[in-house]
């Protein structure tokens, strides 16, 4: 009865934990690794073939996006996720292999040009729909057997549609252990989904971390006005507000944003302004939400479902589909409101409005989502002056603004009062899925409160039934890394960074005077060393 960490181990993406019970291998999640990659991960070490099953905690790609990938390589096996995480797969993990496609053949465009060979795509269509073949949809609350001497159960966990914490109920032998995957926590009072709903016990808990080290913003936001203030500066500039917005998951709840925003009348001068939601994949996965078992949702949405109203439209929302379509969008002169994906601007159309937009002082670009290190949207938010987009260097005119608190993922004090619902402590806690500094930071917090708490390397290996842990290897720094992590002193900075963030954000509540005084003294230092 082993488990071994292979993804998102001090890292974000790429979740994928390999767990072998009475001689039979299976994965919690097949995710693939986005932006920056910091520490080499361990290949999975049996083979794909070889795998019984993989359980899904939810359908976002950094969980899922190498399940073609992996039946491509020759898993036959069942993949086991709740009904509306299977819906949401469909359109996916094909859109996902339409980017591997495309992004194979700009590749090999530019490898020819060169004198050199084709690339291959990670994996392509076929290998999508083989792998969506192998869904097996979950209803939540569903206690059911997958494996000799393995039973799992879903629990909503309120981070997207469908998402789920997963328990397992291992037997070997005569050991019997219980482990809990929390998936991706959700935040408390999100629009259109559950709260995360409770889970009893667990003897070992993996838990995410992704905000481990951060808190959302103490007074919640009056989401619509906030957004509105926004809307109302740029349009009346004349301006697009550009939002990098999640397909799934995020774009829906901004639509349900704007839609109160024109019930209420709270942009004045521009009621008829026109949104477009420039993202195939957006607007399909709107369309399962509109489908959704209404169970899965909070209760506002459903309220408004049961009265008839559609909670995602509203006069003014359009879509676009064709490549023509979005390209019509930035040749449109009108103030607009303009969703596009993908969330953290490191592919997909919201480039191009990116390219027309970011040096238009009159636009604002809008994030309303985390944005991973090494990700263009996460440059953009830490104030670059210029970008390279296309090939071509675009200067940052725009207003950049980013909305605290419209998030999916639940801060650390959300974790904590998730795990502390249990009934009682967890044997043993791993933590996994935060950048390195938050996850270190949040096993610290789980200490100081009494966890039996640390934080795993790619490859390291945990004996459950006997709880010891068999291999405990220190993190590899990825050979590839980009030019920010090449140079350890560089690292060194962005550490010290790192540091002077918490120290700001543990000056909360001091006297005005006094928190002048740091702002001043970081400006002085910015202003110096600002090239």
């Amino acid at each position: 009865m082993r488990m071994e960490f292979l993804g998102a181990a001090h890292e974000v993406t790429g979740s994928q934990t390999l767990l072998t019970v009475n001689d039979r291998p299976f994965l919690v999640d097949c995710g693939m690794e986005q932006g920056a990659n910091r520490f080499e991960n361990k290949p999975l070490p049996v083979r794909p073939e070889a795998l019984l099953c993989v359980l899904v905690t939810h359908a976002h790609i950094d969980h899922s996006g190498n399940l073609p990938l992996l039946y491509k390589r020759g898993f036959r096996g069942p993949i086991y996720a709740t009904e509306e995480t299977c819906d949401l797969l469909q359109i996916m993990l094909r859109d996902s292999a339409h980017i591997q496609v495309s992004d194979a053949e700009w590749k090999t465009r530019k490898a020819q040009r060169a004198g050199g060979p084709p690339v291959e795509p990670v994996y392509d269509l076929e290998d999508a729909e083989g792998a969506l073949s192998l869904l097996r949809p979950c209803r939540y609350g569903e206690r059911l057997p997958v494996l000799e001497g393995v039973e799992i159960r879903f629990t909503d966990v309120g981070h997207l549609l469908g998402s789920a914490a997963i328990e397992l109920w291992l037997r070997e032998g005569d050991a019997e252990r219980k482990v809990v995957f929390s998936g991706d926590v959700g935040n408390t009072n999100q629009p259109l989904l559950r709260d995360p709903q409770r889970v009893e016990s667990a003897d070992v808990l993996i838990i995410e971390s992704t905000y481990g080290d951060r808190l959302h913003e103490k007074v919640r936001l009056d989401y619509p006005r906030a957004l509105a203030e926004v809307l109302q500066r740029t349009l009346d500039r004349g301006g697009n507000v550009v939002i990098p917005s999640f397909a799934v998951g995020r774009t829906q709840e901004m639509l349900y944003f704007l839609r109160q925003i024109k019930l209420d009348a709270l942009v004045h001068g521009h009621s008829d302004f026109p949104v477009y939601v420039d993202s195939p994949l957006a607007n399909e996965a709107t369309a399962v939400f509109l489908q959704a078992n209404p169970a899965s949702l909070d209760d506002e949405a459903r309220a408004l479902i049961r009265a008839g109203v559609n909670p995602l439209w509203f006069d003014g929302l359009k879509t676009s589909v064709t490549a023509e379509e979005s390209k019509a969008i930035n040749f449109d002169k009108t103030p607009k409101v303009i969703l596009s994906a993908s969330g953290m601007c490191d592919a997909g159309r919201i480039r191009h409005h990116l390219k027309h937009n970011l040096w238009r002082k009159e636009s604002t670009i809008l994030f309303v989502g985390y944005q991973a290190e090494g990700t263009l949207g996460r440059q953009i938010v830490e104030g670059a002056k210029k970008v390279k987009l296309f090939g071509e260097d675009i200067s940052v005119a725009a207003e950049v603004r980013a909305l605290p608190g419209v998030s999916g993922h639940a801060d650390r004090d959300g974790l904590l009062a998730w795990l502390e619902d249990f009934a009682e402590k967890p044997g043993r806690v791993f933590v996994n899925h935060g950048d390195d500094a938050s996850c270190t930071s949040f096993v610290e917090t789980l200490k100081r409160l009494g966890h039996n708490a640390s934080a795993p390397f790619s490859g390291a290996t945990y004996d459950i039934a006997a709880d010891e842990v068999l291999d405990w290897p220190e993190g590899v720094p990825a050979q590839k890394a980009k030019a920010r992590a090449k140079s350890n002193v560089f690292a060194r900075l962005l550490a010290a960074i790192e540091r002077l963030m918490r120290v700001a954000r543990g000056c909360e509540g001091m006297a005005n005077k006094e928190l002048a005084k740091f702002a001043n003294q970081v400006d002085r230092l910015a202003d110096e060393w600002e090239r």
